[in-house]
């Protein structure tokens, strides 16, 4: 296995896992305020944790930052952007 493939998995898993416990968190924010439901929320936050993840993961290097930018990126504005994604959720259905 790949260096790389190692690291996607690996980034995936924790991705995963941050996607879990901010689904968890918008519910304690958000009460009985779910548009989508729990496993809606859940799946989101994961999702958007997993898309974003990566996504800072590669493109932070590749825009010429350190490492230091790459992992502050990934592991704090990822799942920041979840949370942000599922507000988002809230206010478009706000406006139904």
């Amino acid at each position: 296995m790949s260096v790389v493939m190692l690291q996607v998995l690996i980034i995936i898993g924790i991705m995963i896992l941050y996607g879990i416990v901010i689904g968890f968190i918008a519910g304690l924010i958000w009460k009985e305020n779910r548009p989508i439901g729990i496993k809606g929320d859940f799946i989101a936050a994961i999702l958007s944790s997993i898309v974003f993840g990566l996504g800072e993961w590669f493109l932070i290097p590749a825009l010429g930052f350190n490492q230091t930018m790459k992992l502050l990126g990934t592991f704090i504005e990822a799942p920041l952007i979840s949370l942000a994604l599922l507000w988002l959720i809230r206010v478009i259905n706000k406006r139904k």
